[in-house]
């Protein structure tokens, strides 16, 4: 018996699949993101030296205890890279190309030791007036902490390929 998200290649050997076609997406719908993502200091701290993030709150602990938070903050870009990392390969795995990222907002501050999680509901879905084969889709992203806590949400536009277009699942 094969189960759903796998394709027989050929006899007897399977392929995982990922992602949604066009069709597949529902407005109003929400997809959790899983597994979820504790964030070490040791992550904090490389992603603010390869982005040259140089603000001491994200690595100095010295600073960060004369800061209202008293320890060290997680840099809010990686917590959006994160999560639009964790909803890749259920919303964004047969994309195009994503078209923009919009009304990012932190709520709450993240702190190394916490863990993220993800969700996305579709707010938007149209037909692509100028691609046939494809579509564009809108999602709201919400980052929750371990306490289920509001840390960030930003909206998202993708462009999607419709089933039987394009390059996936060869």
């Amino acid at each position: 018996m094969m189960r759903e998200g796998v394709v027989e290649v050929s006899p007897g050997r399977f392929r995982e699949t990922f992602g949604r076609y066009f069709e597949d997406f529902v407005v109003g719908h929400i997809y959790e993101h899983r597994p979820g993502r504790t964030i070490t200091d040791t992550d904090n701290v490389w992603f603010t030296l390869l982005t040259m993030n140089t603000h001491p709150a994200h690595f100095d602990y010295e600073f960060a205890k004369k800061t209202e938070f008293e320890k060290p903050l997680v840099c809010s870009p990686f917590t959006v890279a994160l999560m639009v990392g964790m909803s890749v390969s259920d919303i964004s795995q047969k994309a195009v190309a994503n078209l923009g990222w919009d009304n990012i907002k932190m709520t709450k501050p993240l702190f190394p030791g916490d863990t993220l999680y993800a969700e996305s509901e579709v707010i938007e879905k149209r037909e692509s007036s100028s691609r046939p084969e494809q579509g564009v889709v809108t999602v709201k992203t919400t980052g929750k902490n371990q306490h289920g806590d509001i840390v960030c949400t930003f909206n998202r536009t993708m462009l999607i390929w419709k089933r039987g277009c394009g390059p996936m699942d060869d």
